[in-house]
């Protein structure tokens, strides 16, 4: 009988019964599933301390170039440095502890206008401490710096007379040369806090800057081609003749005086006689003269008619020629202009004088072809009428404007009349328009003001009579022409622009429109310099600015020659003579319309009260006319290179880069 194993038989069994497997599998991965799942958990975990540690890093960064702007970087905790405001910015977006996070370390510096900041913290873990692993530590960097855009600044510049008190121009310099180094970041001459190193600039960014000094004129005639100006303009001027007078100390006796010779015309005629009229020889013989012509200078010229005759007798050959003929003839000269001069047994003396009043002069000399321009004009304009290079500065009288005819010249610009060219930015000047939409050349040494104007420098001139007062010339009156206009350019080193502003001078009235005008006409992408202005040379858009800075109230006259004539005498504003009070309230009227005009233009429009020469309405009008939140006022030189810096910081852009 054979033995069964049962033993065998069972463990078989078991071996090959598969009931009951899973717990077993189960329980074997229990452990590797556990790392799995733990690790994808801590690892969620740091992914999220990471993304909010650089959000953190990135706030504070840029809060910290933000709060440096155009100024210096400082140091120390809670104390309102900037790199304390960095770390405030950070911990509003990262605080100590967050997500269970261990110690936090953080830290910003500066370097050149570049905040840089790094920051570590330690993350405890959770389900992993059971394979041993405590904590991992996580680590950001973030730098932010100032970007600039493609940008255009265009600044119009008081520089009349009142800068000169407390040498407020030289803080003005000053401050565009610390505007300069903010927004281009390359170094000048001038000591301005947080310097930076570069001496050529480093941006991918086109980066322009143009100047529009003003006072009573500005100085831009040189800028434009030379089809803007015209060929022919009207001035106040004077000519110069014989007044139709002679002057004689008594009405004495004359006699004649042979002085030049004479011309003898001879002709012969036939007589019926054989004797001829008597001679006559001489101009004595005659008792009057045929024609009679008086020179400026009383020389008086006679023209005489005088006959001498000869017999004459003349055979002709007549019947076929077998008879011979005696005719008589007479010999004819007539003697014409003898000149002679009626001279007075005293003095007599013509009277030369200036007559004053508009005159239209040729200026085309000064254009030299293209944008090339020459500096004087040959004009008739000089003593005693003597041709004269009149020299041109560059200044310009505007074109055609709105003549006032009430008497109230403050009230008529909202909107602006059609007829006032002069106010329009775009206008490309053509013989298109139905007034004269071209521009003349300022001439003050060609211009005159005539005896009404009572001036101390005029000078009696023309007839002896003392009571007779003719004229000043413009040269000595106000006829203020500032330093010349820049168009936008690219100032990638220092030098240029240095040299151009240390050249500002100042003088003369302030008269704000001309200066708002111009600054617009310069930075327009859409006028005169359309094809320079509307896009980079890449075709990129363009950011533009204009910053518009004034240390007073308008002061205008009507003594000064400004940009529309002698004011006094042309009255191209007004029919009447305006007083000064009239002159002022126009202008800002004027100036507030242009404020308008450049606002819609889609150009941010910065506006800057400098000293304290500045009124309260004037103020509120300065910070109507600015852009909104646009308007500073500055009460000394370091307020306003601070203003200046505050400007080029928030022209740019805040960026975080890499």
């Amino acid at each position: 009988m054979e033995r069964i194993d049962t033993r065998r038989g069972f463990m078989g069994r078991l071996a090959r019964d598969q009931r009951g497997n899973t717990i077993a599998i189960m329980a074997a991965a229990m452990f590797p599933l556990a790392g799995l799942v733990g690790g994808g958990v801590d690892m969620s975990r740091l992914y999220l301390v990471k993304t909010r540690l650089q959000q953190a890093c990135d706030a504070g960064a840029l809060a910290g170039r933000k709060a440096m702007a155009a100024g210096a970087w400082t140091t120390g905790d809670n104390n309102g440095s900037t790199e304390d405001q960095a770390k405030k910015m950070f911990a509003a977006n990262f605080a100590q502890g967050q997500y269970g996070s261990g110690t936090l370390i953080r830290a910003y510096e500066e370097n050149d206008g570049v905040v840089t900041g790094s920051a570590t913290v330690a993350v405890p873990m959770t389900v992993m401490k059971v394979f041993g692993m405590q904590e991992r530590s996580v680590s950001v960097d973030c730098t932010a710096k100032m970007e600039i855009p493609n940008t255009d600044v265009m600044f119009v510049l008081d520089v009349t007379g009142s800068m000169s008190s407390g040498n407020k121009i030289g803080g003005l310099k000053s401050a565009v040369k610390c505007f300069y180094e903010a927004l281009v970041r390359v170094n000048t001459t001038e000591v301005c806090g947080n310097d930076p190193s570069a001496t050529t600039a480093n941006t991918t960014a086109q980066i322009r800057l143009g100047f529009v000094p003003y006072s009573v004129n500005v100085n831009v005639g040189k800028l434009l081609p030379n089809d803007f100006l015209a060929d022919q303009w009207t001035y106040e001027s004077r000519s110069y003749g014989w007044d139709g007078v002679t002057y004689d100390s008594a009405n004495s006796s004359t006699n004649w005086t042979y002085v030049s010779g004479r011309v003898v015309t001879d002709s012969r005629y036939e007589i019926p006689g054989t004797s001829c009229p008597a001679n006559t020889t001489s101009s004595s013989d005659v008792t009057s003269p045929t024609t009679t012509t008086t020179a400026p200078d009383g020389t008086i010229t006679s023209t005489y008619t005088v006959t001498r005759t000869t017999n004459g007798v003349e055979y002709e050959l007549t019947d076929n020629g077998s008879r011979w003929s005696r005719k008589y003839y007479c010999q004819k000269s007539t003697y014409t202009n003898y000149t002679e001069k009626q001279v007075n047994t005293t003095v007599k003396t013509p009277h030369y004088e200036y007559t004053y009043g508009p005159r239209t002069l040729n200026v085309s000399a000064l254009k030299a072809g293209g944008s090339s321009w020459n500096d004087t004009v040959p004009l008739d304009v000089g003593t005693a009428g003597a041709i004269t290079n009149v020299r041109w500065d560059g200044c310009i009288e505007e074109r055609h404007t709105y003549k006032n005819t009430d008497g109230t010249p403050g009230d008529e610009w909202s909107p602006v009349p059609a007829e006032a060219l002069d106010m329009d930015i775009d206008l490309v000047p053509s013989g298109a328009t139905p007034y004269n939409s071209y521009w003349g050349p300022l001439l003050n040494r060609a211009s005159w003001a005539r005896y009404q104007w009572n001036y101390s420098n005029c000078t009696n001139s023309g007839r002896t009579a003392a009571t007779v007062k003719t004229s000043c010339n413009a040269s000595n009156v106000s006829a203020s022409c500032p330093t010349e206009a820049r168009k936008l350019s690219v100032y990638n080193t220092a030098g240029p622009l240095e040299s151009y502003i240390n050249s500002l001078t100042v003088e003369g009235n302030t008269y704000h429109d001309i200066g708002m005008l111009w600054g617009a006409r310069l930075l327009s992408p859409t006028g005169i310099f359309a094809s320079e202005n509307a896009f980079t040379p890449a075709g990129r858009a363009i950011h533009r600015h204009l910053i518009f800075m004034t240390d007073g109230d308008t002061n205008t006259s009507g003594t000064d020659y400004s940009a529309y004539g002698m004011n006094y005498y042309s009255r191209r504003q007004s029919q009447t003579n305006l007083s000064d009070t009239q002159m002022d309230n126009m202008n800002n009227a004027r100036t507030a319309a242009l404020c308008a005009a450049i606002r819609n233009k889609n150009i941010t429009l910065w506006v800057i009260s400098y000293g304290s020469g500045v009124g309260t309405a004037t103020e509120t009008r300065l910070e109507a006319c600015a852009s909104p939140g646009r308007y500073y006022k500055a009460s000394d030189g370091a307020a306003l290179i601070s203003r200046f810096r505050q400007i080029a910081s928030e022209i740019s852009e805040l960026r975080l880069t890499q």
